[in-house]
């Protein structure tokens, strides 16, 4: 099959659309015909190497933790899905090397679910991890619940947007950081507060208009900003950070509960993804797409930090 692999950790320049051998099918795994695959900061991270000791890894790697496609073949275990059905899928393994940047990935049957049916399959295959981390930051983690309001860091981008999304459909008020050239972006993904991190203090915008602080924030940064959000989170609040396990002393003061949250793949809680989508709660906000051969070029624009929303490949 045709992938986007490496034979060595590096640049874009290690980056080779080459032949590889097509995946196994495991007893309970699915084996998807990738129609697009969707892109993450996480993806050039592992191609330069600096998560190899993170994650084992086998030459070639082929890049690419999210997927949308249709069913090609299943195992004899597998029973929720069949030949032909549309699916998504968040397709992180226990080592790097069998992605998504390809024509066919084949995954464990409880990673996968049915596909939206209000959307295609590019803007679909953007969604499992970064619709995934926020589902389990937002929905398990910190248990939003309506009424309550949350402070989303880097509110504009894959993650975030998806994070203010899924707080809005549970009746949560959304305040989010992003610089204002996004503003009118996190208006329309349902923000109710918009802060120029850029420009004011966040601290101190938040407390300015939530002087007893907000219920939640949810951090993608660590370091100084997740530091400093512990001064606006109120008494017994919570803060769930992507970035850092938050162990320190410091998060734990005033009956505030801090919890790291590492997305884990999830078929089940796609299928609640898929749902909101559906039901016009959710929207995939996809910059642009790119061919499979132009992958390098994909990843260029990902690593500048400032796309909004998120990037995809069309594959097949």
């Amino acid at each position: 099959m045709r992938a986007i692999a490496l034979s060595e950790f590096g640049g874009n320049d290690r980056l080779e659309l080459t032949d590889v051998e097509d995946p196994k099918v495991g007893p309970d795994f699915v084996l998807i015909r990738v129609r697009a695959a969707g892109l993450n900061p996480v993806d050039w991270k592992l191609r330069e190497g600096s998560l190899e000791g993170a994650f084992p890894h086998v030459f070639p790697v082929v890049l690419g933790w999210d997927a949308a496609g249709v069913v090609e073949q299943v195992g004899p275990a597998v029973t929720g899905v069949g030949p032909g059905d549309e699916v998504f899928a968040y397709c992180r393994k226990h080592f790097v090397g069998e992605g998504t940047y390809a024509e066919y990935v084949s995954v464990p049957e409880d990673f996968v679910s049915r596909k939206p049916e209000a959307i295609d399959f590019v803007h679909a295959s953007a969604v499992p991890l970064a619709g995934l981390t926020a589902f389990q930051a937002i929905v398990e983690a910190t248990a939003v619940r309506a009424g309550e309001t949350v402070l989303v860091h880097g509110a504009a981008g894959g993650v975030g947007a998806f994070a203010v999304q899924i707080a809005r459909a549970r009746g949560a008020q959304v305040i989010g950081t992003a610089t204002a050239a996004k503003h009118e972006f996190l208006k329309d993904l349902g923000t109710t507060e918009e802060i120029d991190y850029s420009q004011v203090d966040f601290v101190e915008a938040v407390r300015e208009s939530r002087t007893d602080g907000v219920d939640v924030v949810f951090d993608l940064f660590g370091g100084e900003t997740l530091w400093r959000s512990v001064d606006v989170v109120a008494d017994s609040g919570r803060i769930v950070s992507l970035a850092d396990p938050l162990t320190d002393d410091h998060y734990h003061v005033r009956g505030i509960t801090p919890t790291y949250v590492f997305v884990r793949p999830s078929g089940s809680q796609l299928a609640e993804l898929a749902r909101l989508i559906d039901g016009g709660e959710m929207r995939v906000e996809l910059e642009a797409s790119y061919r499979l051969e132009d992958a390098a070029q994909a990843l260029e624009r990902l690593e500048t930090g400032r796309v909004r929303g998120k990037l995809a490949l069309e594959v097949g």
